[in-house]
């Protein structure tokens, strides 16, 4: 199970409810690496991990990552970028509508 902080939140929930498995189907040591393995711009995609179920968007800013998850499960990964000098990014739970 994942907690969360202030720093990270959750952007987006689509369906019934927010379960966060912390990439159930994917192991701790092969998670790490492609989080470490990723380049400014880049991403994971793995929709085949979960194919239906409620989506949910994660922001860790300290980390500057997004996580995807469906169902619970951790599909895609990517680097992000937030705020800039004067701007802090808000925080908090955002629904997404289109």
């Amino acid at each position: 199970m994942h907690l969360f902080d202030r720093r990270e939140f959750v952007i987006g929930c689509f369906g019934a409810g927010l379960g966060i498995a912390g990439g159930a189907s994917l192991g701790w040591a092969q998670h790490m690496r492609e989080v470490h393995a990723l380049k400014p711009g880049e991403f994971t995609w793995h929709p085949e991990r979960a194919p239906e179920g409620p989506v949910s968007i994660i922001v860790s800013l300290p980390d500057q990552l997004v996580h995807v998850y469906r169902n619970g499960v951790r599909i895609a990964l990517s680097t992000c970028s937030t705020g800039k000098k004067g701007h802090s990014t808000p925080t908090g739970v955002f629904t997404i509508l289109e």
